[in-house]
């Protein structure tokens, strides 16, 4: 019955990722690509390609994945791609078979806007499931295992920037601002979906299973954490305080962790503005 239960919620999941690439498939075949805009991303090289040799989208997000796939199943294994690759593939089918509309016309500044909401609800859904559509993200995981002193979202944001430049060499600078401006939109309605602002969460878990919790965070989202002891003052009760900081779009992935191995566990969530150390941003001042 377990075995059954646990089938059946990560078959909603992988609906989920469906739906959620087939949002961001709709928004750029239909909103992006008819004005140009390119906002970084495999996505944003297939429209570059399109306009400058008339490749299908699906067909260059599909080529592009292919190698970043196999390099990241060779390092990281099956279970840190599987989801990715289900999304990615979506998006790719999703630019085959939906239908080209009109949505906004030539209006360029609706179609950033609109388009910028659509993908956000997708990248939002998709990172609540533990899941990307695969291009600059997958490739940023990959160039970390090299590159340890930046974090993936630095080296993230690098891959999109240079996109994002490319298509404003190709299709003119006021293109480019307009993209600004459906990456604006993206990052707001994505992080009001994960429901944080902020680039870090700080957890406090406090658990009779707090070196299970520990031990688990540890192995499976490769993040520090430290136990100081506790006292609760109410019952006198000794407990292991637990602390962990990780990406904003990990926590749920943290909070999961916790339910699994302790229902009744007392978790406090809370904002990070900034966070120095490894895995994080790097410390200026050390330069």
């Amino acid at each position: 019955m377990k075995d059954f239960r646990a089938v059946k919620t990560e078959l909603a999941c992988y609906a989920v990722i469906i739906f959620a690439a087939f949002l961001m498939g709709f928004a750029i075949k239909n909103l992006y690509d008819p004005v140009n805009l390119v906002t970084g991303g495999v996505s944003g090289v297939a429209i570059i390609f399109k306009s400058l040799f008339d490749i299908p989208l699906w067909l260059t997000n599909t080529l592009l994945n292919i190698p970043l796939f196999l390099a990241a199943w060779r390092l990281k294994g099956w279970n840190f791609i599987k989801r990715t690759f289900i999304a990615t593939v979506s998006l790719s089918v999703s630019l085959y078979v939906l239908p080209e509309m009109t949505i906004a016309g030539d209006d360029i500044f609706l179609s950033a806007l609109f388009g910028g909401i659509l993908s956000g609800v997708g990248t939002g859904i998709l990172f609540a499931v533990h899941a990307t559509t695969g291009g600059t993200d997958m490739l940023a995981a990959l160039l970390h295992l090299k590159i340890r002193q930046y974090s993936v979202s630095q080296i993230m944001q690098v891959l999109d920037a240079m996109v994002v430049l490319a298509g404003a060499s190709v299709f003119g600078l006021g293109s480019a601002l307009y993209a600004m401006i459906a990456i604006y939109a993206v990052c707001r309605v994505s992080d009001g979906i994960l429901d944080g602002l902020n680039f870090s969460k700080l957890a406090i878990i406090i658990s009779e299973r707090s070196k299970e919790i520990a031990g688990s965070i540890m192995k499976n989202m490769e993040r520090g954490v430290t136990a100081v002891k506790s006292v609760g003052m109410y019952s006198g009760t000794e407990r292991d305080m637990l602390f962990c900081v990780v990406p904003r779009k990990e926590i749920i992935w943290l909070r999961d962790i916790v339910r699994e191995y302790d229902k009744q566990a007392f978790l406090i969530v809370s904002d990070v503005k900034e966070v120095f150390g490894e895995g994080f941003i790097e410390d200026i001042s050390q330069k």
